[in-house]
Parts: C-alpha cells; structure tokens; sequence
C-alpha cells in the first residue's frame, strides 16, 4: 500500500492549443443532397401535374373522387381528387387535377358536364358508361381570358362548338312535343335540331333556340317560314284523303320544318340569332297576313256551340277571315238571349279586284258602300257545320234572296251585320212546330171515341158470328139433302131423266119441222106418220 505522505511528481502546466477547422463537414453532405433530390423531385412533379381548377356541379351522382376522369375528344386530361358540398349544401364542389400543358384549355367559356345514359329527343348518348362508369365530359371554349373555376351543365350541349353552322331563336305560345334534340328539317331533309329552349320572364311564351347544320344555313333568309311538322297532317278535301308528315321519326318525337315563301332562297341571309315565328303548321306559316283587316259582330239567337275563336269565315266556301271572340249577352229589358261574336274579315283575301276607282277614293267610304250593297242584295251570315265528328262550327256568308230586308248598323262598334239561322237550325224550329201541333191534338177524345168504336164494332163481330154459325147449319143441311142416297137424290134424278126424255122428244120435233114445216098448218101427213 503506497505511502500516503509521499510528494506526487511534479505536473507540467498546460496550455491551449487550437483546434484545426473545416468549411464543410462531411456528416452535412448527405442529408444536403438529400434534400436537393427532393427539392427537385418536387419541382418536377408540381411541373408535370398542371393546374388544379374546381367545378360545381348539381349532384354528386356517379362521380367518385380520384376515380372520375376528365375526357375531351375521348383523351383523359384530368381527374376528381376530392368531392365536397358546398357551404349552402345545394351544390357539389369538386377539385379537378387536370393534365400538363392543359393552361390553354381553360378558357371562361369552357364548359364541363357530367356524360351518362341519357335519352334527349333523337339523341341517345353515354351508353358507354353502362360499363365503364361515368365521367365529365369537356368542351374547350374560343374566349381568350383563362378561368380556375367553372360550373357544369345540368345536361351536355346538343351541339358541339366546333360543328359548322348557325343559330336561330324560334318565338312559341307553347312547346308542344318539342325537346331537346328534337330535328329540324328542310324539304324532308334533317339540317338541324333544337338546342335550348326557355320561358320568358313574363311567362307569355318560349323561346326555342335552334342549330342549322352548314351549307343548309344559308338557306334560312328573312321569308323563310318555321312551323311545328310534329306528328301527321291530315287533310280531307275534293281530291281525296291526304297525308303529311315530314318523317317517322317526327311521328315519333316531334320536328320542325322550316321552308323560303317563295320556295328558294334568294334573299340575302339571315344573320345568326334572328328570331322567327314558329307556325302550328305549313297552311298557317305561308297564309298572307290580313292587308287592311275590319272588326265585325254578328248576333246569333242560337246556340252557338262548337263555334271558338279562330274558327274560320268564309264566302261561298273562301276563307275571308277567322272568330275572335264569342261571348253572352241578354237584354235586361226583353229578357231576351244573343249570343254576339266578333270575326275579323280580310275582304282582300277573295282576290277581288275593284276597276274604275279614283286614286284619291276613300277607301272606309267604298268599303261601307261594298258591304251596304251585298247586305241589300241578301248577303247574310249563318253557323254551319264544319265537321260532323267534333261537331266545330264556321262562320258562312251567302245569298239568300229571300231573306227578310235588313241594314247594317254603322252606330255600332264593330259593325253589326244581320244574320239568318242556319238551315239545322230552321229544321229545329219546323220539328219544334210539329210537336206543338202534336201537343194540340185531343187524344183523350180520340181515345174515347175510338173506345166507342171498337165496342160497336165487337157487337157487329158477334153478330157476324151468329151469322156464320147460321150459314154453317145450312150449308150441312143442303150437303144432306144432295147426298146420293137422299130421297131428295132419288127424285132429283128421276127429273133429270124425264127431261132428258123430253129433250130428245122436242130435238126430234125440231127435225121433223126442219123437213117439213108445213106440218104447223096442215098437220102431220101419212108419209110423216110412222
């Protein structure tokens, strides 16, 4: 064990000695590098992904986040990475991944929508995604301001952006059979169909927006006519049974024709949006409209069922205007019951031209002289059967010179102009007749007479049989007494037999005479005596 008491040697006193540095230390290399490959793998993905845009769209139905594609022209540029509701929880907000170099496509008339099985007017679409699924289907715009955020069509435009053609607004009190998709037609030819259609804001009408395929846009000019060729037309006149249509598959879903009033386009070109007038039909589209229409009211006593406003007027069989409106009206002091109707006559319609008039004639003043002379001349109006089927009326004028004299009142406003019951009407009235004079007749005293008669006619009857029953009893007896073994018989025959006698008797005295007629004077000689 060591002394603790010894003295340690001596230690020599220390000092610093600085330590060498370097500028970069090899532990910091790697974690460095690291970070740059990172930094760089980064870079390069944010480059590749291209830009994050976000669609709004009104239900999430078929979309699935990281699976839904983004699909233009069939080619997949982006993709659904998350699906929310938005902050009112009436839409759905959906963030899009889209495809690199994909900044051009966005543009702020770029329209996105939802592609599934769909069924609109002539179109079926999307029956590819029964299997695959749905996607959102694209369409790059033209303008030249970009966008990040867009909303989705509730369905995929009809027409595509890039189809060749133009645009034409359609002016309808109602849409009937029209849709979507419904075709459009010229000359039987489908050129189009329907790309959107919309209420007013007064909802007094549609406008009906609709797509022109080119070349046969240049074909659509300020005469061109538009009208509804939805179903079949058909027409019953003198040259037989007549049927329209513009193709089966109008029958089926509707259609529109359209066609120049002077059958081909020689006018300049309608401009893109103009709006036109879609027609019920052809006959109505190219009907002349009224040159110097004239309001008048007629007062029919009659019943005026099957009589509604558009019904036509005519004279002798020509269209000359058409109803505008039938009401009711009763007199509070005769407490009698009219029905006046208001029509409205186009006189140029008939074609009639009038010669020798001066060029500063009033032309009221010769209408009224016009109408003045005809009513003089026995012109009156009458209902008339239109159809026996629906029972429809018409208004017709025509002559009847034997109608009681009449005058047109001009104090009136319209107008009134005198009428005369339809003939149906006048074989009313005679029926109406004769059922009174039926009601007159006494029949309880025909009755009782007739009562009296076949009573007195009884008593004869029988009578008549007491007679009969005499006449049996005597035909019965006289049968017995001509019976062959009656004495009556007997004696009967022994007469007939004597007058035979008799009768040979009287022929040979007859012959005898006939030899010798002297034989009445002198009597029978020796040479006659046998």
């Amino acid at each position: 064990m060591p002394d603790r008491d010894t003295p340690l040697p001596p230690v020599p006193p220390s000092r610093m000695v600085p330590k060498k540095r370097t500028r970069i230390s090899l532990v910091w290399v790697i974690p460095l590098a690291a970070a740059a490959v990172g930094g760089w793998v980064a870079l390069t993905r944010i480059l590749s992904e291209g830009p994050t845009i976000t669609i709004v769209f009104a239900s999430a139905e078929g979309l699935e986040a990281g699976k839904t594609e983004i699909h233009y022209n069939g080619v997949t540029v982006g993709t659904l990475k998350t699906i929310r509701l938005s902050d009112d929880h009436l839409r759905v907000v959906a963030t899009a991944q889209m495809a690199p170099k994909t900044e051009n496509f966005l543009l702020d008339d770029t329209r996105f929508w939802v592609v599934r099985p769909r069924i609109s007017g002539a179109n079926i679409s999307g029956l590819g995604t029964l299997i695959s699924g749905s996607y959102v289907g694209m369409e790059i715009g033209h303008a030249t301001a970009s966008r990040r955020d867009f909303v989705a069509l509730d369905s995929p435009p009809v027409v595509a952006g890039d189809t060749p053609g133009r645009f034409f607004m359609l002016r309808t009190p109602t849409l009937g059979s029209l849709d979507t998709g419904t075709p459009l037609f010229f000359r039987r030819l489908q050129v189009g169909e329907v790309a959107s259609y919309a209420l007013d804001d007064d909802g007094g009408g549609l406008s009906v927006k609709v797509f022109v395929k080119q070349p046969y846009d240049r074909y659509v000019t300020a005469e061109t006519r538009f009208w509804n060729a939805s179903g079949i037309d058909l027409s019953l006149n003198a040259n037989g049974l007549s049927v329209q249509t513009q193709s089966l598959l109008s029958i089926l879903i509707g259609g529109i024709a359209f066609e120049t009033n002077s059958g081909t386009a020689t006018g300049p070109e309608a401009e893109t949006n103009t709006t036109f007038t879609l027609y019920d039909d052809r006959t109505k589209a190219f009907q002349l409209a009224p040159a110097n229409p004239q309001d008048i009211e007629l007062d029919f006593t009659q019943s005026v069922r099957g009589l509604t406003a558009g019904a036509p007027v005519e004279l002798r069989g020509i269209p000359i205007g058409e109803v505008l409106q039938v009401r009711a009206q009763l007199n509070a002091k005769t407490m009698n019951f009219t029905a006046p109707v208001v029509i409205r006559l186009d006189a140029q319609r008939l074609g009639v031209q009038l010669e020798g008039i001066d060029p500063g004639a009033d032309l009221a003043v010769l209408r009224r002289k016009v109408i003045d002379s005809l009513v003089a001349h026995g012109v009156r109006a009458q209902l008339q059967s239109g159809n026996l089927l629906t029972g429809a009326l018409f208004v017709a004028f025509d002559f009847f010179p034997d109608a009681p004299p009449a005058t047109v009142d001009w104090s009136h406003d319209p107008p009134r102009l005198p009428t005369i019951p339809s003939d149906l009407a006048a074989i009313e009235a005679r029926a109406v007749g004769i059922m009174k004079k039926l009601d007159e007749v006494p029949y309880k005293q025909i009755g009782d007479d007739l009562r009296l008669t076949l009573a007195g006619l009884n008593k004869t009857m029988t009578s008549a049989r007491g007679t009969l029953d005499s006449t049996d009893k005597l035909v019965i007896n006289a049968d017995k007494m001509v019976a062959p073994d009656s004495l009556l018989g007997t004696e009967l025959a022994t007469t007939l037999q004597e007058v035979t006698g008799a009768a040979r008797s009287l022929r040979v005295l007859t012959d005898y005479l006939e030899r010798h007629p002297e034989a009445l004077i002198r009597g029978k000689t020796e040479e006659g005596k046998p």
